[in-house]
C-alpha cells in the first residue's frame, strides 16, 4: 500500500512584493488576496490526497512562498539547492529541516547555484534547466546527488522564462506540458508532448497529485486541452502569486 503524501507549503510572508523579479515588471501584489489564493491552492492539495505541512516565514523572506526552489525531492533523499538569488537562500534551513524529518538531507555546495523550479523530476527521469538561476556546477551536483540511486540526470537549456518549469511540468507519467517557445522538446521525445495554448505562454506549469492535475485558472484555452485529452483538472486561482514570478508547482514541495 502506497504510502501517504504531504505537501509541505510555506505562508506568504508580509513583504512578498519586494520578492526577486527577472522577466516581470513590478506591480502592486494585494496580500490578503495572495494569502486567500494560497489557501484555496493547498485546500486543493488536500483534495488530491495530500497531508499539508505550512512552515512559517518572516518579513525578510520575500520569496518563501515558493518553497518548492529550496528543495528536490525523491525517495531516496531531500537535495537542499543553493538559490541562484542570494537573498533566497536564507530560505533553506527551515524547510531543510522540516525536511529532515522525512528523508536524508544532501546540500548542494557553493560555488554552485540551482533553483528547485529548475528541476523536472519523471519517474527516475530528471531535467534540469540551465537558466540564468541554475549553474552548470549545480546540475552537476545534482546529478552526483541522485545519480548513484539509478536517476538518469540531464542538462536542459531554457531560455525567455525564469525556470524549466515555467515550460514544461508532468501532467501524466507518460505526458508533459509544454511551451516549446521557452525549452527544445528534442530532450523530451521520450514522451506525449501536450502544447499549451499559444495565447497562454505561462499554461506550462501544473502540479500533478495521484491523477489530478492541479492547474491555474487564468489558462482557460490550455486547461481545455488537459480536459479533451481526458486529464482530471483542478483549478485555483493564483494571479496574486504570479505576479511575483510564481506558478503552481512553485508553492509546494510533495513527497510521500
Amino acid at each position: 500500500m502506497p504510502r501517504p503524501l504531504l505537501a509541505i507549503t510555506r505562508e506568504i510572508s508580509p513583504a512578498i512584493a519586494q520578492c526577486e523579479l527577472t522577466h516581470l515588471r513590478r506591480v502592486p501584489i494585494d496580500l490578503a488576496r495572495a494569502r486567500a489564493q494560497h489557501l484555496g491552492y493547498e485546500q486543493a492539495l488536500a483534495g488530491a490526497g495530500c497531508a499539508v505541512e505550512r512552515l512559517g516565514t518572516a518579513s525578510d523572506l520575500p520569496d518563501s512562498v515558493f518553497v518548492e526552489d529550496i528543495a528536490v525531492v525523491v525517495d531516496e533523499c531531500a537535495v537542499i539547492m543553493r538559490p541562484g538569488a542570494a537573498s533566497r537562500r536564507r530560505e533553506a534551513p527551515l524547510v531543510a529541516e522540516a525536511l529532515g524529518r522525512h528523508r536524508r538531507l544532501v546540500f548542494i555546495l557553493p560555488p554552485a547555484t540551482i533553483d528547485g523550479g529548475d528541476v523536472l523530476v519523471v519517474g527516475r527521469r530528471v531535467f534540469v534547466g540551465r537558466s540564468a538561476r541554475t549553474s552548470e556546477e549545480g546540475a552537476e551536483q545534482l546529478r552526483a546527488a541522485l545519480g548513484p540511486a539509478g536517476y538518469d540526470v540531464r542538462a536542459v537549456p531554457v531560455r525567455g522564462c525564469l525556470h524549466l518549469k515555467s515550460a514544461v511540468t508532468a501532467v501524466s507519467a507518460d505526458t508533459l506540458l509544454i511551451n516549446r517557445a521557452w525549452v527544445p522538446a528534442d530532450p523530451f521525445a521520450d514522451f506525449r508532448l501536450l502544447d499549451v495554448d499559444p495565447t497562454e505562454p505561462y499554461g506550462a506549469n501544473a502540479v500533478l497529485v495521484d491523477g489530478t492535475v492541479i492547474y491555474p485558472a487564468a489558462f482557460p484555452h490550455t486547461r481545455a486541452r488537459l480536459e479533451a485529452d481526458g486529464l482530471q483538472v483542478r483549478p485555483v486561482e493564483m494571479d496574486e502569486l504570479a505576479k511575483a514570478e510564481g506558478a503552481a508547482t512553485c508553492c509546494s514541495l510533495i513527497l510521500r
